[in-house]
């Protein structure tokens, strides 16, 4: 498989410095086996499966660790859960770091077995699929998030770049997603590619989180929350919409979030006197299934959807998160809403610090854009440094406090 260098690579090769056990945690095919092969070429790889006890780890663990010493990488490890325990005693009595190497594709259950057996012992990264940099082969130079935040959101124009134009332009890269597994094939091969990797996930995995009787109303409502991916989020309508209680539309929420499809971002407040949105705002994993999910089968078809807006704003958001990777301290992320309609999509929280970052699926901005930074800078009072993301190419100041930012760009 073709390989693009991570944003993640970094902080594996300083964990693995620091902590005896490095996990890496994501959705199936964002390409965490490979970043591990990539990154310690020299570490061999035992794959569990979730019907045969390879090698006999879920039965005799100790024999099975006494089999394959350190440094091993540990792929699909949700399927030997036993093994957590004599992962621990095994650890304890070693001094080196960077011993076992961990992967897992579903949530909840194994990092309630971390929490009790590797607590203190553990370094834990989570992998998502390609972002922009990524895409572009950029993966190994500094994202901009980084240079923004660190000049407390007052940097020049010119300490950034922009990344070369992707071949058919930001909706292609929308189109396709991020998947590591599309990046060698052409694009009549996305759709069944995608379509596979759905099929696999509905009954697969998410059989083994949740349980989910009606797979054919849980595929409806996957597709639902494609449909309105970048949205706050209602339970009630999802419900109504297939004809679930809001209670299993909920459970579904979860179901979609511990097998990392679905992620969700809470909204903001803090002490503002207005009236403001209490709903999270949800975002599907890749903008590529969403396409599929949504039937839209070309470029050309998503060029012309509404959902085009959505879709860059969840690419984009999506994104962001990914760059937290390159941070010492993850920042806390938000949206804001007033009941008025005035609105940001994300405010980052971070090193006692506010900032508004609206995303625009457009390559010129106006005036009108800076609405919803001005309305958040009066509700609080303060000179919230803020970015618009954009689909142009153009790092500018759009005013004293707000740099217009292209989707693709990096740091200098």
């Amino acid at each position: 498989m073709l390989y693009r260098s991570r944003l993640a690579e970094r902080k594996i090769r300083n964990f693995s410095q620091w902590f005896k056990v490095i996990m890496v945690l994501g959705a199936r095919q964002t390409g965490k086996t490979t970043l591990l092969r990539e990154t310690f070429p020299d570490v061999p790889l035992l794959t569990f499966d979730p019907v045969q006890d390879l090698h006999g780890a879920r039965q005799t663990p100790e024999l099975f660790l006494d089999s394959f010493p350190p440094p091993l990488i540990l792929d699909e490890i949700q399927y030997a859960p036993e093994l957590f325990a004599a992962l621990k005693r095994r650890v304890d009595g070693l001094e080196t770091p960077g011993r076992y190497f961990l992967t897992g594709s579903q949530n909840p259950a194994m990092l309630k077995q971390v929490a009790e057996s590797l607590a203190g012992r553990v370094g834990i990264i989570d992998l998502d699929c390609l972002g922009a940099e990524e895409l572009a082969g950029a993966g190994e130079r500094a994202p901009w998030l980084k240079t923004w935040l660190e000049s407390k959101g007052a940097p020049e124009p010119g300490e950034f770049a922009v990344l070369p134009p992707p071949p058919g332009g930001v909706l292609r890269a929308l189109w396709r997603g991020g998947m590591p597994g599309l990046l060698e094939l052409p694009d009549a091969a996305v759709p069944p590619f995608l379509n596979s990797y759905l099929h696999t996930y509905v009954e697969r995995d998410t059989r083994g989180v949740g349980e989910i009787r009606d797979l054919a109303a849980f595929g409806k409502f996957v597709a639902l929350c494609a449909a309105l991916t970048a949205q706050e989020i209602n339970t009630a309508q999802f419900g109504r919409e297939i004809g679930v209680a809001p209670a299993t539309a909920r459970k579904w929420f979860e179901v979609l979030q511990a097998t990392y499809q679905w992620r969700e971002i809470p909204a903001f407040s803090g002490n503002a006197v207005k009236r403001l949105s209490s709903k999270s705002k949800g975002y599907l994993a890749d903008t590529g299934l969403a396409c599929l999910l949504q039937r839209l089968g070309s470029v050309e078809a998503l060029s012309v959807s509404p959902l085009r807006g959505a879709l860059f704003e969840t690419f984009v958001a999506n994104g962001l998160r990914k760059q937290f990777v390159t941070l010492d301290a993850e920042p806390g992320m938000y949206h804001w809403r007033t009941a008025g309609g005035a609105e940001v999509d994300v405010v980052l929280d971070w090193d006692g610090a506010r900032y508004p970052i609206e995303i625009k699926c457009k390559t010129e901005l106006t005036g009108h854009d800076l609405r919803g930074l001005r309305a958040f800078r009066e509700t609080y009072g303060k000179p919230s440094p803020g970015i618009v993301i954009h689909a142009g190419t153009v790092v500018r100041k759009l005013d004293d406090l707000t740099l217009a930012m292209p989707w693709n760009a990096l740091s200098r």
